[in-house]
C-alpha cells in the first residue's frame, strides 16, 4: 500500500499497514551530547503498540520515559534505531511533513494542562483545530463532540482559572481528543492533581480506551499502572520488564 503522504513527499517512506501496530520501535536510542559528555537517555529500545491498546510507560526519575513519549510523539528525534508510525517510517522524515503526521495522528495531554488563560474553554479546545484549517462549522461540531465525552460542555464558555484541577485536565484532554487522533499521549497527566482527580482522569483515560482510542500514558505511580492493559518499564533508557494486566 503506498499512502498519500509518502506521494507527497519523496522523503517519506510508506511501510504496509496490514497486521501492524500503530507504534513500531525498533533498536531506538537517544544520546545528548553537552560538554564533550555523552549522555545515553535511551538505549536499544523495542515496543510495538497495537491499535486500540491502553499502555503504561513506567520507572523511576531519570529513566527515559518522557524522552520516549517525545519521540514517539515526534517532538524529538531518535539518534538511532527505526520508528514507525501508523504505517510511515518517520526518522528520516523532513519537518513539515513530521508536524504534519504529529497534528493528525497524536493528541497530547501534559502534566501542566497548557491551556491559554484568557481563552474559554470552547476556544482552547477549538485552537488545534484552527491551526489545521479545519472548517468554522465542522471546529464547531469536533469542539462539542470532544467537550461532550468528557462532560464539560456545559462549561465551554468559562475561563481555565474558573475551573478545577482535574476539569482543566479534562478540558486539556478534549483538547487531544478534537481532532480525532488515532494515538493518545498523556505525560504524567495526573501529576499535578489531588488523588481524587488523579483517579478521575484514569477513569477518563479507561472510558476512551474503551471505546476505542490508543492511550499511551506515562507515569511513575505504581496504582495507576494496575489500571492500563500493558506496563512498559524502563530503567536506566533500557526496557527491563513488561507485564500484561488482566
Amino acid at each position: 500500500m503506498i499512502a498519500t503522504l509518502a506521494q507527497e513527499a519523496p522523503d517519506v517512506v510508506a511501510v504496509s499497514r496490514t497486521g501492524k501496530p500503530i507504534i513500531q520501535l525498533e533498536d531506538v536510542s537517544k544520546v545528548f551530547l553537552t560538554d564533550r559528555l555523552e549522555t545515553r537517555a535511551l538505549n536499544g529500545i523495542y515496543l510495538n503498540v497495537n491499535d486500540g491498546d491502553f499502555l503504561s510507560i513506567s520507572g523511576p526519575s531519570g529513566c527515559g520515559k518522557s524522552t520516549l513519549l517525545s519521540i514517539i510523539g515526534l517532538l524529538d528525534r531518535c539518534s538511532s534505531g527505526r520508528y514507525i508510525l501508523d504505517g510511515y517510517e518517520v526518522q528520516g522524515m523532513k519537518g513539515k511533513k513530521r508536524a504534519e503526521l504529529r497534528n493528525r495522528t497524536i493528541g497530547f495531554v501534559f502534566q501542566n494542562f497548557n491551556l491559554i488563560g484568557e481563552m474559554s474553554v470552547y476556544e482552547n479546545v477549538e485552537l488545534p483545530l484552527v491551526y489545521r484549517n479545519v472548517p468554522h462549522a465542522e471546529r464547531r461540531v469536533m469542539v462539542r463532540e470532544a467537550l461532550q465525552r468528557v462532560q464539560m460542555d456545559h462549561r465551554e464558555n468559562h475561563l481555565p482559572s474558573q475551573l478545577s484541577g482535574g476539569q482543566q485536565q479534562r478540558v486539556a484532554v478534549a483538547r487531544a481528543l478534537a481532532g480525532k487522533p488515532k494515538l493518545l499521549l498523556a505525560d504524567e497527566p495526573t501529576g499535578n492533581l489531588d488523588s481524587k482527580n488523579g483517579e478521575a482522569v484514569m477513569e477518563l483515560l479507561g472510558e476512551l480506551h474503551q471505546q476505542g482510542s490508543t492511550v499511551c500514558i506515562v507515569t511513575h505511580n505504581e496504582h495507576y499502572n494496575t489500571l492500563v492493559k500493558r506496563v512498559v518499564y524502563l530503567f536506566d533508557g533500557r526496557v527491563v520488564d513488561e507485564k500484561t494486566n488482566i
